[in-house]
């Protein structure tokens, strides 16, 4: 990139980043319509996806090459809140350039993937050059928190056929070949209450509740993947009790579980049901019931260590960031949403910001970082 580009490139990144869309707080929609604009300016083909007063989509078509199959590229729109403002250095609202990086809230988490994104497609076809395959640009808001752009999208048809799916999510220019899958379970205990002090008269639906959260645990922790490490389980939330003295006869609870590719969503089901059957068994004519139901379903993604599109970025990697590594993604993205029934959909992570930072004080973003991936980006356009 030569001089006028990378200045460009950087005052998108910043204006992206001026522009407010704290989950939950701010018009998202914002940043959608920016960007339409961006895509229009580029002689890019572009639309809004208006899903309420604060939730849009923006959604751009780069015709390509060849129009039987679609390339998918995506990223998210919204930020996580600022957080304890002290503790920044910098206003988290209004993007900083000190020592070779820019500061802001979604300077990592993913503006800056977002902007290198945008830039490079733009970029591309200001040239007059057309990508070797039609590319569609998602840019999808509420990722942080119920992925109502990503459902959206699939709500409406608006995805195409597509074989690949590229997302520009912080993995400092490293390969993001692997995402953890993420359940949310609740567990609701049924038992029968009696006097504090005849325990044996009742049927502890809190101990139960908690014992078939341990035991699900503790069988998912034998699973593990050489790039995410090992399944998770915890109980994040509980609530039953009815007084100090009283043995309590309802529980529920909560457990964040993120799992790798070898455990589905059936096989998770399946496990926990006969756990829960094993945990009733003894306590059934006590009054123990056990009930089991999903609150979040993303299951885990993995590309094939062979696979075109990989071996393509790795080429682009070594030539413009001087080479990357294969890694793995505990978070969830909206890929869990956008290919949860394509599972023929190749998935690969691929951006700039550093995972460590995000959602937390002092985000940032290296800036060399930023231009080396929207060079990356436009090797695989071409």
């Amino acid at each position: 990139m030569d001089s006028s580009e990378r200045e460009a490139a950087l005052r998108l990144l910043k204006e992206i980043l001026a522009i407010p869309s704290v989950n939950g707080k701010d018009d998202e929609g914002a940043v959608a319509r920016y960007l339409c604009a961006v895509f229009e300016k580029a002689g890019i083909s572009a639309s809004l996806q208006k899903i309420d007063a604060l939730h849009s989509n923006v959604i751009a078509v780069l015709d390509g090459a060849n129009s039987s199959d679609s390339a998918i590229w995506n990223g998210h729109l919204d930020t996580v809140p600022y957080g304890d403002r002290a503790a920044w250095e910098t206003d988290p609202a209004v993007p900083v350039e000190r020592d070779g990086f820019v500061y802001g809230r979604g300077a990592s988490d993913m503006k800056s993937g977002l902007a290198a994104m945008v830039f490079a497609l733009c970029s591309f076809a200001s040239s007059g050059r057309r990508p070797a395959r039609r590319t569609v640009f998602l840019g999808t808001c509420d990722e942080e928190r119920n992925g109502i752009g990503a459902s959206a999208i699939l709500r409406d048809q608006l995805l195409p056929p597509c074989s690949t799916l590229l997302i520009g999510e912080p993995t400092g220019n490293n390969f993001g070949v692997a995402q953890k899958g993420c359940y949310w379970m609740q567990i609701l205990a049924e038992g029968k209450t009696s006097h504090g002090a005849y325990p044996e008269q009742g049927c502890n639906a809190v101990e139960h509740g908690v014992a078939l959260a341990d035991a699900l645990k503790a069988h998912l922790q034998t699973y593990r993947h050489p790039i995410l490490g090992g399944a998770t389980a915890q109980i994040t939330k509980i609530e039953g009790g009815v007084a100090p003295n009283m043995t309590p006869d309802r529980c529920s609870l909560l457990m964040d579980i993120r799992t790798v590719p070898d455990i589905s969503r059936d096989r998770l089901m399946t496990l926990a049901s006969t756990l829960a059957e094993k945990e009733t068994a003894c306590y059934h004519k006590m009054g123990l019931n056990l009930h089991i139901s999903l609150l979040n379903d993303r299951p885990s993604i993995e590309i094939s260590k062979g696979h075109p599109m990989l071996l393509r970025l790795q080429e682009a990697a070594e030539k413009y960031c001087g080479g990357g590594k294969p890694v793995g993604i505990s978070f969830f993205t909206d890929a869990s949403i956008l290919v949860k029934d394509r599972p023929e959909t190749a998935v690969l992570l691929f951006g700039p910001g550093e995972p460590e930072l995000a959602h937390k004080p002092n985000e940032a973003v290296r800036i060399e970082k930023y231009f080396q991936a929207i060079s990356v980006y436009k090797d695989l356009l071409a």
